[in-house]
């Protein structure tokens, strides 16, 4: 999978060499590129933004830095995700979808985001999602990309040690499909008083199934009541 991310601040994206990430892409399962938009524009001050039509505070990011870097970038199979307050919400199965692309292009946004002509532009050459990671605004785009890069590239095959940890986590498909994942415990079997349920330590998998099972709808209804209208 190849990754490219187009940002004011490509330092933002100095997390993707750690952790996961960071080791899918020594395996070689992972390619990741962080492009400077500013390095597309040709006056001394690196201008990318302009005042918006009609009027209004804040600034609007100007199309043509964005064209030059997308033009090099976007490729007939790319999908470019744009990060928006405005977008659709980008939940597990936008990153399962993600995560089986071969090549994504991430365009971060600041103040008031990108003129609205380079999504409308790109979506007659490739798929263009518009995505919010939540109901809230952020100051710019390159926090919700370490969110979205963080999600599906833990669902790339051969990223995680164990796949079977993704099938049993909050919103998977399956069981899990509209659940948040239960209470998890480790070692020791008592710390301050607050001991281990005893059905994880009874060897019956089945019945240790079932109550996860149990628990995680009953965190759902007290958490997360909206995952099941």
């Amino acid at each position: 999978m190849q990754i490219d991310v187009v940002s004011i601040f490509p330092e933002y994206f100095e997390p993707l060499k750690l952790s996961l990430i960071g080791k899918a892409t020594q395996d070689g399962l992972l390619q990741v590129a962080i492009h400077d938009l500013r390095s597309h524009t040709y006056d001394k001050h690196h201008t990318v933004d302009d005042t918006p039509y009609g009027g209004g505070p804040g600034m609007v990011m100007k199309p043509e830095p964005w064209g030059e870097v997308l033009d090099e970038l976007v490729q007939p199979d790319s999908i470019l995700v744009i990060p928006t307050p405005s977008g659709k919400v980008f939940d597990q199965k936008v990153a399962q979808q993600l995560s089986g692309a071969g090549h994504v292009v991430f365009a971060c946004g600041r103040y008031e985001g990108i003129d609205s002509r380079v999504a409308e532009h790109y979506a007659t050459r490739v798929k263009v999602m518009e995505v919010s990671i939540g109901d809230y605004v952020l100051a710019g785009g390159e926090v919700a990309v370490l969110a979205m890069i963080e999600a599906m590239v833990r669902l790339v095959p051969g990223v995680l040690g164990n796949e079977q940890s993704f099938q049993d986590d909050s919103f998977a498909e399956g069981a899990m499909e509209n659940l948040v994942e239960g209470p998890v415990y480790t070692r020791p079997p008592s710390w301050r008083d607050l001991v281990v349920p005893e059905i994880l330590t009874s060897g019956d998998h089945a019945k240790i199934a079932a109550w996860r099972l149990a628990q995680a709808q009953q965190r759902t209804a007290q958490n997360r009541p909206d995952l099941g209208k």
